[in-house]
């Protein structure tokens, strides 16, 4: 692979971080959760930018780290919506291989329903999530250069994504 970076997008609860982590492990290279990276350097939990700062302050931080881990190279686990905007997945594109793992909506609400570390789920129905779900596809699909099926098992994934990286 020649591109530096491998950014995984997705659905909140499509496995971006688990995949990530064993991703990283096969390619012998550092892993980083984006929202973790976010909350170190912001000093507090995401609810809690989102509380005191907003989401259009923490989209901006998102930004912020995706151009600072870009030239770090690995494999990002962005959060479900860092790569919705333009920029980002522009940032994104310079810098690496953005994989969109594509996991029904079924399989990503079953892990996010009541989540409170993810405002945006805990404060949301099924079918506004459904809705943000059936908005955000195919913007993924637009922003990835390779989409892959999650609804395997994460070592699956994992091949798949391998698979379209050699």
């Amino acid at each position: 692979m020649n591109r530096k970076t491998v950014y995984l997008c997705g659905f909140m609860g499509c496995g971006k971080s688990t995949v990530g982590r064993l991703l990283a492990k096969r390619l012998g290279s550092a892993f980083t959760d984006l929202d973790t990276y976010i909350e170190r350097k912001e000093g507090m939990s995401i609810p809690a930018i989102f509380e005191k700062h907003g989401e259009e302050y923490f989209r901006g931080a998102e930004t912020k780290a995706l151009q600072e881990l870009g030239a770090a190279g690995g494999v990002v686990a962005t959060g479900g919506g860092a790569l919705l905007s333009d920029e980002n997945a522009a940032i994104a594109a310079e810098n690496g291989v953005t994989v969109f793992i594509d996991t029904p909506f079924k399989v990503c609400y079953g892990r996010i329903k009541g989540d409170k570390n993810r405002p945006i789920a805990y404060n949301s129905t099924r079918e506004q999530l459904l809705e943000r779900f059936e908005y955000r596809r195919p913007i993924y699909l637009k922003n990835s250069l390779v989409t892959v099926d999650g609804s395997a098992a994460p070592m699956g994934i994992v091949t798949q994504i391998m698979k379209n990286l050699i």
